[in-house]
């Protein structure tokens, strides 16, 4: 036999080296894989620990009027149908506003409010009837906002119509909508005549429905007058609109920052006024309040070139909230109402101008849903709060880029990947269950620190109603950085059948993200119709394969799966 060459030996044992490097990397690979200890999760369907109530089925924004526009009405439509029998509020700003209707960014106007060249009140309803005609078709309620200030009513007119746009002075949209009325009983009576045609338009039981809340953030620029002047505004708005409908639910302030010195200051002297003040308009001791509402805002940044949330002061402003409200014999019971309850502040900024608001348009903003609103099921358990609503500051911007940064559910009519994570939410009923994580994050470790520890927060919320239960599992981090995904076990108890239909639905890179989809075809400002459609079927809520019928063994499920840095499962189960 003839020996080869050493030259031929080395081009044949080349391609066999880096075979075998390959080899042993995929070895190496699946050992490190295999030995790493999946994430435990127990999930007991026979201990309730709450009722699963839809706190968060409330939203919000600035623009009134993109409510009766084309991609407004479909968003719309779509919200109301995230669960059945659960109605959905809508708050929103400028709905006294003086103006044309155009729409704008941070600007919004119905007219409401005009007067002739007598100083007779005109009263215009045709905008407003367009907003809650919209809302009220679809079964949505409103959570109507009385503000703001109109141009013939205010102490400071002009300037009056702003024209901000990202990356200009947010200073700048503070203008005349934001003082003082000139004359108390006007505004009185225009608060009066505004719930009165809408008893005469939807019917007392319609309207009994709703909650109304007076103004904005009054403890920043938002009230350009005094905390005293804010408590003026309040008694004459609460006292028209129990004057139009003494069984209507009024109340406020919307502060913001509930944990700031300022906000905890404005809140306290609030619930004292409301309490043991002396009422503007009748004289007597104390004002209308049938609910009370503050907002939370969290705080991202960008930290080496990515975003990194900061969920602390989010989590911070709820707790602090909730306890102002608890220190009262008589508010401890009432309604609150999170009236902006959000990741940071401003909607209209987009990532252009904030780069750390690149969070929006992908699956960061839906692992931080899910992380936060469990937290404030927490949050509202442990300080037994009569917690009704947290309104998501998020809805949808007309006629602008696609995926700007925006913080909204969806851009040209296109779902984001946060709103799927509501589609989740709309799937679990009945009663929320007892879960258990080794890789969950408590409360007070978040607000003391944030969740920035080498391992991510991998937690669940579950529920369980008569002939359904439904696990929502998340794997969430405040430094948005990819990482490979983690083996997850679900162990799920109790199961009172002897079968299941389960239905796994995720969000992540590959699944109900139409960002993805979209950077994919090359980040089209001007998509085709073709593409139009692949985005809309990309938006919505994908699961993982097809829904399978499982085994129940003595009562217990156990599902595995792996979940990436980001992700968002629902476990879907029915019987």
């Amino acid at each position: 036999m003839k020996t080869l060459s050493a030259k031929r030996k080395s081009k044949l044992q080349y391609p066999v080296l880096l075979l075998l490097i390959a080899l042993m990397g995929n070895y190496n690979c699946i050992a490190q894989q295999r030995s790493k200890q999946p994430v435990n999760i127990t999930v007991d369907l026979g201990k309730k620990t709450g009722t699963m109530y839809p706190f968060w089925a409330w939203f919000g924004h600035d623009e009134p009027n993109y409510t009766y526009m084309k991609d407004g009405k479909k968003l719309l439509t779509e919200l109301a149908a995230l669960s059945p029998n659960i109605p959905v509020h809508l708050r929103v700003h400028n709905l006294l506003t003086t103006g044309d209707g155009t729409a704008a960014l941070k600007w919004g106007s119905t007219n409401a409010y005009t007067e002739d060249a007598n100083g007779n009140p005109i009263y215009n309803w045709h905008i407003v009837d367009s907003i809650f005609d919209t809302y009220i078709k679809r079964g949505i309620k409103p959570y109507a906002q009385i503000s703001f200030m109109p141009e013939a009513l205010s102490t400071h007119p002009q300037p009056y119509r702003h024209h901000w746009q990202p990356g200009k002075n947010y200073n700048d949209i503070y203008t005349g909508w934001a003082y003082p009325p000139n004359n108390y009983q006007k505004w009185e009576e225009l608060v009066y005549q505004w719930v009165k045609h809408s008893v005469s338009r939807y019917g007392q039981k319609e309207v009994e429905s709703w909650y109304w809340e007076v103004w904005n953030e009054p403890n920043i620029d938002y009230w350009k007058g005094t905390m005293a002047e804010f408590f003026k505004l309040y008694d004459y708005a609460a006292h028209g609109v129990k004057r139009a409908l003494p069984t209507a639910k009024v109340g406020g302030p919307e502060v913001a920052g509930a944990s700031s010195a300022g906000g905890v200051k404005f809140l306290k002297a609030f619930i004292e006024h409301c309490i043991s003040g002396t009422n503007n308009v009748t004289g007597k001791i104390g004002s209308p309040l049938d609910v009370i509402s503050f907002h939370a805002k969290g705080q991202p940044t960008v930290v080496e070139q990515h975003v990194r949330m900061n969920m602390a002061p989010q989590l911070r402003d709820i707790a602090e909230g909730f306890k102002i409200v608890a220190s009262y014999p008589q508010t401890k019971n009432l309604p609150i109402v999170i009236g902006e309850s959000d990741p940071e502040g401003c909607a209209a900024c987009g990532m252009a101008t904030n780069p750390s608001n690149a969070y929006r348009n992908g699956t960061m903003y839906s692992s931080y849903t899910a992380a936060s609103f469990a937290r404030k099921y927490f949050l509202a358990d442990s300080l037994q709060v009569n917690f009704l609503g947290a309104v998501s500051w998020s809805f949808e911007f007309e006629n602008q880029p696609w995926f700007f940064g925006f913080r909204d559910l969806a851009t040209n009519g296109v779902d984001k990947p946060v709103l799927n994570v509501f589609r989740m939410f709309g799937m679990m009923s009945g009663n929320r269950v007892q879960v258990q994580s080794n890789r969950m994050y408590g409360v007070k470790a978040i607000i003391d620190s944030g969740i920035r520890a080498a391992k991510t927060d991998i937690g669940a919320l579950a529920s369980k109603d008569k002939q359904s239960a439904a696990v929502m599992v998340w794997n969430y981090h405040d430094d948005d950085l990819q990482t490979d995904a983690e083996p997850v076990e679900v162990i799920i108890n109790g199961v009172p059948a002897k079968s299941v239909m389960l239905t796994h639905f995720r969000i992540d890179q590959e699944h109900s993200n139409s960002y993805e989809v979209w950077k994919k075809m090359g980040s089209p400002q001007s998509p085709t119709n073709s593409q139009i459609a692949e985005l809309e079927k990309a938006g919505q809520l994908a699961t993982m394969g097809e829904p399978e019928k499982i085994k129940v063994n003595a009562g217990m499920l156990k599902i595995k799966m792996a979940l990436p840095r980001q992700g968002v499962s629902l476990l879907k189960m029915s019987w």
